[in-house]
């Protein structure tokens, strides 16, 4: 029988990709469930995102928050131990990962040959991770929280918003899929890349389609950076980050103008929308000075130290943010989205 929570308030969550610093939000997700004093309607996600939004579902669906956090807790586990050796290890000050020199190796190879020369049999352990552990038949007619998850249309740039009752391993797959690293992923005959690079993660299904006013963004990115790049891995890294968030940034740009529009408006003046994104309140849980420290390459570094570190960093950014903010929830936003995005 699915657990069901009664009382607390409601948030929805809007949860990045990022590989492996994804587990930074499993550690947000752990201390807001070990709290209890929050409810979650909607859940949005991209690549890493979208894994934790639907291994959370899973959780809640099975067993409520003490499920959803031991669900979490063993996918990222598994995603650790998925890998046959040690692909890599701390930098020499234990504050970054840098990649073993097999690893640095195949990834240089990406450059020079498509995922059907490398990956000739198209191996995803994800694929057996999640088929595993997560109960995709029922979650799709049983789901507790609406969930939806970005893919991006290879041949046409288009946002592909996968629901609950759409969802499959392979929706999620797809989610996550990094043209260099996997084959496209194909669905009903259409070819999908990573959602990042149409919505990372997408906020307007969490506005349009549910009850709940109160948006709680789980960064991943920096929203500014300190040092302007210099080297051509630098470069090139920063150029790939800026692809993947320039349609959020896009997208939350959007929401600050027309919220700083309907605010301004007179009461008796404002139409339906209007009225609902003056309502609407906003909050930001980010990890941008850690995230600043790591580099590109710390992505695809699954291994389960660097994934303890990050979810202990995320738990303590989560109970900043509960300490200081949960009394805003339903009444105000603790983010200002005008300074952060506009």
């Amino acid at each position: 029988m699915a657990f069901h929570w009664r009382g607390p308030p409601m948030v929805n969550l809007a949860l990045q990709g990022g590989g492996a610093h994804g587990a930074f939000t499993w550690g947000v997700l752990d201390a807001l469930l070990e709290d209890g004093r929050l409810r979650f309607e909607g859940v949005s996600g991209t690549s890493a995102g979208a894994m934790n939004a639907v291994v959370l579902a899973q959780g809640l669906m099975a067993d409520g928050p003490d499920g959803a956090r031991a669900a979490l807790r063993a996918f990222w586990t598994a995603v650790a131990a998925s890998v046959p050796f040690d692909i890599a290890m701390p930098t020499a000050d234990g504050k970054d990962m840098r990649l073993a020199p097999a690893m640095q190796w195949m990834l240089q190879w990406t450059q020079h040959f498509s995922p059907e020369q490398l990956n000739p049999f198209d191996l995803n352990p994800l694929r057996k991770i999640l088929s595993k552990q997560v109960d995709f038949e029922r979650l799709r007619t049983h789901s507790p929280v609406k969930l939806f998850v970005a893919a991006t249309h290879v041949n046409t740039g288009k946002l592909r918003l996968f629901r609950a009752p759409e969802l499959t391993p392979d929706a999620v797959l797809a989610s996550a899929c990094l043209p260099t690293l996997h084959r496209s992923v194909v669905i009903d005959g259409e070819p999908y890349w990573d959602g990042g690079y149409a919505a990372n993660p997408a906020v307007f299904p969490l506005f349009h389609e549910c009850g709940t006013r109160d948006i709680v963004l789980v960064m991943l990115a920096p929203l500014q950076h300190i040092a302007t790049p210099q080297t051509a891995t630098e470069i090139k890294s920063r150029m790939m980050e800026l692809a993947f968030n320039a349609t959020f940034l896009r997208e939350m740009r959007m929401f600050a103008h027309l919220r700083e529009r309907a605010r301004r408006s007179a009461w008796w003046r404002r139409g339906e929308l209007d009225r609902r994104l003056a309502s609407t309140h906003f909050h930001v849980i980010e990890a941008g000075a850690l995230m600043r420290e790591l580099s590109a390459e710390s992505k695809v570094a699954a291994n389960m130290r660097f994934f303890e570190t990050l979810f202990a960093a995320g738990r303590e950014h989560g109970l900043a943010w509960l300490t200081a903010h949960h009394a805003d929830v339903g009444r105000r936003s603790s983010a200002d989205l005008e300074a952060l995005f506009y």
